[in-house]
């Protein structure tokens, strides 16, 4: 409100001295440029101290208020691009993260399946603290994919109020570029998508197995005990 209020006051001063410059006796032909010059020179000061810096302005005839709401929501629609650029890139990295942690376990898990049989007490808590550790990072990287998609999905509703605002304004072309990087957004994430939805039905593949070979490995176990129990305690007296 206090920028807002700052403008109003600099157009005031702008219009009240293109009253006085411009309604007073005409003058010379050769000073003409030289008021031009300095009203012009007026306008880029005041515009420098009201904060508007970033729009410039030549002429009087430009310093209309659809003009400047045109030239705000143009950079409303850049700002709102470029949040949603970072937020696509920091959300398809922790996705591409997340899938090499998930086929990392994968991994851990199958050789210890495979090993199953052969493995000492000691080397089968070795590798348990291992697959262990391994899951609490795949528990981490889920917990930031779902911290980076929440800023992404903030950043798509931002730049389609930004892209409904810039085409009310007049703004057509901003309005047009920054939907089309939603599009891409959506594209690139949605592809990103695909390789963790992948991990994920692997990894439940795994678990299945796991718990089918677990099963089988135990059950091993109790027939091998039953078999080694001496005859002379199964012999009835």
């Amino acid at each position: 409100m206090a920028a807002l209020g700052r403008v109003t006051t600099c157009f005031r001063l702008l219009r009240s001295s293109a009253r006085v410059l411009f309604s007073s006796r005409k003058p010379a032909v050769h000073k003409a440029g030289k008021w031009t010059n300095i009203l012009c020179t007026g306008i880029a000061s005041l515009t420098v101290g009201c904060g508007l810096c970033a729009i410039p302005f030549g002429q009087v005839e430009n310093l209309s208020h659809d003009s400047l709401i045109r030239r705000a929501a143009s950079l409303v629609t850049d700002s709102s691009s470029s949040f949603l650029s970072q937020t696509t890139l920091a959300l398809i990295d922790a996705i591409t993260e997340y899938s090499k942690a998930v086929h990392t376990l994968i991994a851990l898990q199958k050789r210890y399946l495979d090993s199953l049989e052969k493995l000492t007490p000691a080397e089968e808590d070795t590798i348990w603290q291992v697959i262990i550790g391994q899951r609490l990072e795949v528990s981490d990287k889920r917990d930031e994919c779902m911290r980076f998609e929440l800023n992404w999905v903030n950043a798509v509703k931002l730049c389609e109020t930004a892209a409904e605002a810039a085409y009310i304004s007049g703004a057509e072309h901003a309005s047009i570029t920054v939907r089309t990087n939603i599009q891409v957004a959506q594209s690139q994430v949605e592809e990103a998508q695909k390789l963790s939805v992948d991990a994920d039905a692997k990894l439940t593949e795994t678990k299945v197995m796991e718990v089918e070979r677990v099963s089988q490995y135990v059950a091993s176990l109790e027939n091998s005990d039953e078999e080694e129990v001496p005859e002379a305690y199964l012999r009835e007296d």
